[in-house]
């Protein structure tokens, strides 16, 4: 009698994410895509027998990162290849994007290229390069990516816990002078109404009950519903607000233009719509908005602000700067500075200016010094910091609302998010993972706070009285 045949064993898949929240959702679904084709996904690249380097290409020094990464890799590669095992190097990402066949050329580490357009692709581009390597595929393709991609299994989908994102809406018309997003991501695409709502759902069905809407100008989703009509983001979000099981709904990344009215509203009347907004200003400075081709002023970053916290007079606002762009002086610097100490940010994101090669911030005059970069951004960052404490220290003595996650590191400990993002790191039972629970908030750090569970302080007032 002859013996069954063996199953070959499953290979393994290791995706390095960098940059922004859009990146991580991407390196999700390849794990996804990659899953559909028997790969597990593994947690350190020695495990693995594809490893995908998912890039971002924002600053230049995150492009160096993933070279030194690559260092690394060739190291883990050559030893597998000792040890009679072959293992597959892919970037993937707006760097693969914007250099394509340069990466190749560069290291001869890489086996394949793909960039953010194309990640549906992956398993054909995978078997090309196990034949040939150095496959590069950085084309827009006319398919839409999102109809290919397999969806993630529950169990998949669990593993990554109680939140997730999706991506609503892709590349950017913008053309911010010191932006290479138009060119490695495309124009501005809104994916269908069903699409998003199917995916939701299914996110819905695998115990997810935070969803965060990704889109590189994410205010700007004018997605298709089936009856032929235009949705606005806002009118999505009431949507999806119905899905049963989805607790919390948040949105990122906002451009100030695309801040409508009905979004502002929708930030009002959505008890799900977290009191939390990302929203880039860049600079506090008119003129160098200008230079940016912001395509808003200062004034009228200051006037959306005050509407926004009419409608939500709760919410917490962070937003990005940039420090040192060409031609920036000493007064527009310190308008950023006024900026910041009237609007008053609960975090934000900022970095010295990094010239982009073929944006035309690159070509501009008036490059700022390197030392005075790094001085502004010092202060900058010191009065952000001092402004997110402060944040940090009024939800001391108020009680909120937290979405328990996970254990946390201490025994007896679990951690979750308020509505503002903040980790909450509570004494409780490991009962409350999953669920939403009201917290006193007792101390506060940077960026974490300690908490009681309210229950615990109300059996504390009972055992008092008796």
């Amino acid at each position: 009698m002859s013996k069954p045949a063996e199953k070959p064993p499953s290979k393994a898949v290791y995706v390095k994410s960098y940059g922004c929240q859009m990146n991580v959702y991407d390196s999700q679904r390849m794990a996804d895509v990659m899953g559909a084709e028997g790969y597990r996904e593994v947690a350190t690249p020695e495990e693995a027998d594809l490893i995908l380097l998912n890039t971002c290409h924002i600053r230049e020094r995150a492009a160096e990162k993933v070279y030194s990464e690559l260092g690394r890799i060739r190291i883990i590669k050559d030893e597998a290849r000792a040890n009679g095992r072959k293992v597959m190097v892919g970037v993937t990402g707006c760097v693969a994007q914007a250099e394509g066949e340069e990466i190749v050329r560069r290291t001869k580490t890489v086996d394949l290229v793909v960039g953010p357009q194309s990640y549906h692709r992956l398993p054909g581009l995978v078997a090309r390069a196990g034949v040939a390597p150095g496959v590069v595929d950085t084309e827009f393709p006319v398919e839409d990516k999102f109809k290919v991609l397999p969806a993630a299994s529950e169990a998949r989908t669990r593993a990554r816990g109680l939140s997730a994102f999706v991506t609503v809406q892709e590349g950017c018309d913008k053309f911010c002078t010191f932006c290479v997003v138009p060119y490695t991501r495309g124009a501005e695409v809104s994916r269908p109404i069903a699409q998003i709502l199917a995916e939701v759902e299914k996110l819905a069905a695998a115990g997810v009950r935070e969803v965060t809407l990704l889109g590189q100008n994410v205010n700007a989703y004018h997605g298709m519903a089936p009856d032929g009509s235009e949705w606005t983001l806002a009118r999505l979000l009431h949507r999806l607000a119905e899905v049963p099981g989805i607790a919390r709904l948040r949105h990122t990344t906002s451009h100030p233009r695309e801040m409508s009215d009905d979004l502002v509203a929708a930030h009002r009347d959505l008890a799900s719509l977290m009191p939390s907004l990302h929203l880039p200003v860049q600079s506090g400075s008119t003129a160098v908005l200008k230079r940016m081709n912001r395509k808003h002023t200062r004034d009228d970053y200051l006037r959306l602000v005050d509407r926004i916290r009419q409608a939500r007079p709760d919410i917490a606002l962070t937003s990005d700067f940039i420090v040192g762009f060409p031609g920036e002086s000493d007064a527009d610097f310190a308008d950023t500075m006024d900026l910041v100490r009237q609007v008053g940010f609960a975090a934000a994101y900022s970095f010295t200016y990094s010239a982009r090669p073929g944006t035309p911030g690159a070509a501009m005059d008036g490059h700022v010094a390197e030392a005075l970069q790094t001085e502004r951004l010092h202060a900058l960052q010191a009065l952000v910091t001092a402004q997110q404490q402060a944040f940090q220290e009024s939800l001391v003595g108020r009680t909120v609302d937290v979405l328990f996650e996970k254990a946390g590191r201490k025994p007896g400990q679990v951690v979750g998010r308020s509505p503002y993002l903040s980790p909450v790191q509570v004494i409780g039972p490991s009962s409350v993972i999953g669920s939403i629970v009201p917290v006193r908030i007792t101390g506060a750090k940077t960026n974490s706070l300690d908490g009681v569970l309210a229950a615990d302080d109300h059996m504390m007032a009972v055992h008092a009285a008796e």
